[in-house]
């Protein structure tokens, strides 16, 4: 915590995480970060984080915090990242098979 003073870490079901202070996670301003450089790959550094930070509602200053946070650790992050894109297809996935029950 003292080389990333604007991260706390709280447990929860997926484990340890690194969060910042009193905002979301890192890895969802990681990820929405990619998401971001995926669909606008030619947009330099600066407007890409402007970007995350006018659609997420997260100030640019956090959002250069997750992403210290992020080059620091990548495999911690990258892994909650699989695990919540994870999550979210077997959801979608079960979410499918009941809409095929219940409206066939």
């Amino acid at each position: 915590m003292e080389e990333h003073p604007g991260i706390v870490f709280r447990s929860g079901p997926a484990g340890r995480r690194a969060v910042l202070v009193g905002g979301p996670d890192v890895w969802e301003v990681v990820r929405d970060v990619k998401a971001a450089r995926l669909a606008e790959p030619k947009l330099k550094e600066n407007h890409l984080l402007a970007l995350v930070a006018n659609n997420t509602g997260v100030d640019r200053g956090r959002v250069d915090e997750a992403l210290a946070y992020w080059s620091a650790y990548p495999d911690e992050v990258d892994a909650m990242i699989a695990h919540a894109e994870q999550c979210e297809r077997e959801l979608s996935a079960a979410s499918r098979r009941t809409d095929m029950l219940l409206n066939p």
